[in-house]
């Protein structure tokens, strides 16, 4: 009889607590021939049974994903376009999720996910595959190391003769502001109208453009935020701004219908989306605001077309000009774009392709040993209007040196047609040292220089400006010989200075060192309002005819008669004609007739003394304002 407390050796508690030691862990494990049984797998359980169905499904969740990403991108389908490619791998990502939960996929390892895709999403997966292929080959085809020469073709440069084929410019045509003081003067104008500085701010994309007959800078106003473009929208932005670059004087244009197609617009009505939907396929630059000869704005929207391979050689093939108030679209090849546009190619553009010419002209192995004649544009750049075009100015210089230039380009942004012409001397940075250097007692800062014809002599012209962004004085530098530098509180007196800086030196004769007649239109008639103002040390007389509302401003200095003229006398003014605003630039002044009542001496205001308008002379603003026109004289009792 066996005991109740008798132990099996093997398993000595198995027999009390009734199991087996095999299946924690000992031999056999407990179970038939010594391995665990596998659980049976289950079944796939479809989402969606019918593979048609399910397809359906995928195809309607890829759409979906497809137009919200298309109506918020805007990508171009376009091969050319590196956006298009993220586009379609988003697309065939959504459709492979969207398959693995409508087919019941529940994992596995990178082998079971390489074979779902392959069945159940073959389409995505070769057509993502196809693209890359396609990238890869294209990024090849572009690659600037095999196809250099294509690159250096990009821009067909002209070499030109400087004193011959560029005119010299009236002073009074001479664009003085650069987008900085543009952008200031736009500000304060915008802050002077109540209606519209509290609703609206402006686009500091500023647009140089030649408008009937003068150099303008251009901008288009934006809603102020979210809240005022909803409170705002259904009339449009009300206007924009125009700045005379030579009289410096600021003109918000108030439209009869609000442009409801800008950048600052939302929805359909934004000018991207505009766009996109009317051009799907076009790649477009940056849009320009242009208006045209009679003040109507619009949108230069350039069209890009990539030439080397399918990612290289970037260049201009048209442009869509966008009515701004209607968002009426027509699109131009670039050789029958309106004669009144004047931005089609941009500056960076140009400047690019230069750059790709000055080093893979002779090849591309020249372009990193020996580097002969290997070139390229300076940094910065600015604008000059030639025959109603705007001219895009750079100067070049070699890639081994960055102290002096070889010459300059002038190129035109409307056609791309490019000239070089070849004058030795001084970078735009260093006339800019030079300039300041004249002046460096008073800290004014020089603008990026204009390149003008003076006496056939390539010359830098740059405006000297003040801690508070206006300009204060005019600065000439002689590219070839940059220690020739002059200066003036105006432009006359700049370019007078210059002449006679250029004949002493020996660079031009004595009978061209005098200024040239410039074109003057006259007024006459009885002084109505005589004010005088101090501004940097010089005296001005601002003058009023009875009958007129302008002033026209003269130099104590160069007229010394406006010193002793009353109100009442007969005058006859000589100024300068095309300018506009409430202040006009005097060249002379000549009275005819004395007043029959003699008047009191005109009492000198102190220095900054405000003028009319609040406005000095080139563009120099006063302190103060006076709020009601006086008399500078009463006649004596």
């Amino acid at each position: 009889m066996a005991s109740p407390f008798q132990f099996n050796s093997d398993n000595p508690f198995g027999s009390i607590f009734g199991f087996s030691m095999g299946g924690m862990g000992g031999p056999g494990g407990g179970y038939p021939g010594g391995q665990r049984p596998r659980s049976p797998r289950r079944p796939r359980r479809f989402v969606v049974r019918n593979p048609v169905a399910r397809v359906l499904v995928n195809l309607l969740v890829t759409l979906v994903f497809g137009l919200g990403y298309f109506y918020v991108e805007l990508p171009a389908i376009n091969l050319q376009a590196r956006e298009f490619y993220l586009f379609v791998f988003l697309l065939c990502a959504v459709y492979c999720v969207c398959a693995v939960f409508t087919s019941g996929f529940e994992g596995g390892d990178a082998r079971g996910y390489f074979t779902f895709v392959k069945k159940q999403c073959t389409v995505p997966f070769w057509l993502c595959a196809a693209l890359v292929v396609v990238a890869l080959a294209g990024s090849l085809l572009s690659w600037e190391v095999i196809r250099a020469g294509s690159y250096a073709r990009l821009l067909t440069v002209q070499s030109g003769d400087f004193a011959s084929e560029v005119e010299e410019i009236r002073y009074d045509q001479i664009p003085m502001l650069d987008a900085d003081s543009a952008q200031r003067l736009g500000s304060r104008k915008l802050g002077e109208l109540a209606d519209m500085v509290s609703q609206f701010e402006i686009l500091p994309t500023y647009t140089q453009i030649n408008y009937q007959g003068r150099p303008v800078r251009v901008t288009s106003l934006a809603y102020g935020d979210i809240v005022k473009w909803f409170t705002n929208r259904s009339d449009g932005l009300p206007a924009y701004l125009i700045i005379d670059m030579v009289t410096q004087e600021a003109e918000v244009v108030r439209l009869e219908e609000g442009m409801k197609y800008t950048p600052a617009e939302h929805f359909g009505r934004n000018l991207y989306r505009h766009l996109r939907f009317q051009y799907p396929t076009m790649i477009f630059a940056t849009p320009v605001f242009e208006i045209d000869e009679e003040g109507t704005p619009y949108w230069v929207c350039s069209r890009m077309v990539r030439t080397i391979g399918l990612f290289g050689g970037t260049d201009v093939a048209g442009a869509v000009l966008v009515n701004a108030v209607t968002g009426e679209s027509t699109y131009y090849d670039v050789a029958d774009v309106p004669s009144w546009v004047d931005r089609v190619y941009a500056s960076d553009l140009i400047m690019e392709q230069y750059d790709y010419y000055g080093l893979y002209q002779n090849g591309f192995l020249n372009s990193l040993f020996g580097q002969r004649d290997v070139t390229q544009t300076t940094e910065g750049y600015n604008y000059i209007a030639i025959d109603d075009d705007v001219y895009m100015y750079t100067g070049v210089t070699s890639v081994t040196s960055d102290q002096s230039n070889i010459g300059f380009l002038l190129s035109n942004q409307r056609t791309k047609e490019t000239f070089f012409y070849p004058v030795a001397g001084a970078t735009e940075a260093s006339a800019q040292a030079s300039a300041q250097s004249q002046v460096q007692q008073m800290r004014y800062v020089a603008t990026f220089p204009l390149l003008l014809n003076i006496a056939d002599q390539p010359t830098y012209f740059m405006s000297l400006k003040g801690d508070d962004g206006l300009v204060k004085m005019y600065a000439m530098v002689n590219v070839q010989q940059y220690q020739i530098v002059e200066t003036g509180q105006t432009v006359a007196d700049c370019e007078a200075n210059y002449r006679h800086a250029l004949a002493e030196n020996g660079l031009i004769d004595t009978g061209a060192a005098e200024v040239p007649d410039v074109e003057r239109a006259e007024a006459s008639g009885t002084l109505a309002e005589i004010r005088t103002a101090v501004m940097d040390g010089n005296s001005y007389y601002f003058l009023r005819l009875e009958g007129e509302d302008v002033f026209y401003t003269v130099s104590a200095a160069e007229n010394p008669i406006a010193v002793i003229l009353n109100v009442g006398d007969a005058v006859s003014i000589a100024y300068t004609p095309g300018e506009e605003g409430s202040i006009l630039t005097g060249v002379s002044v000549e009275r005819l007739t004395v007043s029959t009542s003699p008047a009191l001496p005109a009492e000198q205001p102190s220095a900054g003394e405000a003028v009319p308008g609040g406005e000095a002379p080139d563009g120099e603003e006063t302190d103060t304002q006076q709020e009601t026109a006086q008399p500078a004289a009463t006649p004596a009792a």
